[in-house]
């Protein structure tokens, strides 16, 4: 008997879990989060990473991506009409669109990295105390994007890119002095298939250093000859920082895609000056430094 009541309980447990999935993966447009919008006041909202798609479901709203993390949405107020005088000519006029108050204008739907979140934008006539201006994208207002590999957000990246900025500089890997200039590997890093540097340049001169580039590129290590030069450039998908000038000193964190590159070649990486006769540093990575790259 006690096995049966066993069995049942698992049994309607499975059942109540199965029935809340189900719930939980469709999204009805009575439950989505209501915001109110007016005439000649844009709504803007605000992405924790950049936005890769924005739907509009009506015609009523117009809107566009000012910044790659920003979706910018007002309130179609003139529409089109066509005055037919006779068959060789016609003119058009612009004509204010009547909303109405509390009327639905429609559904914004904005598609992230790892997230889509979906809103229904509401008719209000002005009322300062009822229409905001901005609106963060919240982790409640998110639904999870699944894809077929593992794929980190750029908010991911960030975050573990600001737990290496947090540790001090005491484990060097690499260091190259050059022209008042030092560059050095801090650490290597790498989460899944991503690879963190930890990389600092500093300065003991009295010149500012303004960055024209900082370059990454696998490349052989003996030159014996300039036409023989094998030079491979590759791209950080991420940085923590986007700085083009330092005083005394510089650290960033760059992240990459997985990559490999054979023992006869280096990781070079390259700071280059923006003058004319300006300052480059060099600073070689083995492979053998990734290889070794602790984890998070």
């Amino acid at each position: 008997m006690k096995k049966l009541l066993l069995i049942l309980t698992i049994t309607l447990i499975s059942i109540s879990a199965f029935g809340q999935s189900q719930v939980l993966s469709k999204v009805y447009k009575n439950n989505l989060p209501e915001i109110n919008i007016t005439r000649n006041v844009n709504l803007h909202f605000r992405s924790p990473e950049p936005i890769q798609f924005v739907d509009l479901s009506t015609n009523r709203l117009i809107g566009d991506l000012p910044a790659e993390n920003v979706v910018r949405i007002k309130i179609q107020q003139n529409e089109e009409e066509k005055h037919f005088v006779n068959d060789s000519l016609k003119k058009t006029v612009d004509i204010p669109i009547t909303y109405y108050d509390h009327q639905e204008l429609g559904i914004v739907t904005i598609v992230g990295q790892s997230f889509m979140a979906q809103y229904k934008l509401v008719f209000m006539e002005d009322n300062s105390s009822h229409i905001i201006t901005n609106r963060e994208i919240l982790p409640e207002d998110m639904q999870p994007l699944e894809y077929p590999e593992f794929q980190m957000s750029n908010a991911e990246l960030r975050k573990y890119s600001m737990q290496l900025i947090e540790k001090k500089e005491n484990k060097l890997l690499r260091k190259n002095k050059d022209l008042g200039l030092i560059s050095q590997l801090n650490s290597v890093y790498t989460f899944g298939d991503y690879v963190f540097l930890d990389v600092s340049f500093k300065n003991s001169t009295n010149l500012v250093y303004d960055i024209e580039k900082l370059k990454f590129s696998i490349d052989d290590k003996k030159i014996y000859k300039a036409t023989n030069v094998q030079s491979i450039e590759v791209e950080p998908i991420f940085r923590l920082y986007n700085v083009k000038r330092f005083k005394k000193s510089y650290r960033n964190i760059f992240v990459f895609k997985k990559f490999t590159y054979p023992n006869n070649k280096v990781l070079n990486i390259r700071l280059i000056e923006n003058q004319i006769s300006g300052r480059t540093i060099n600073l070689e990575v083995k492979y053998s430094d990734i290889l070794q790259a602790d984890t998070f």
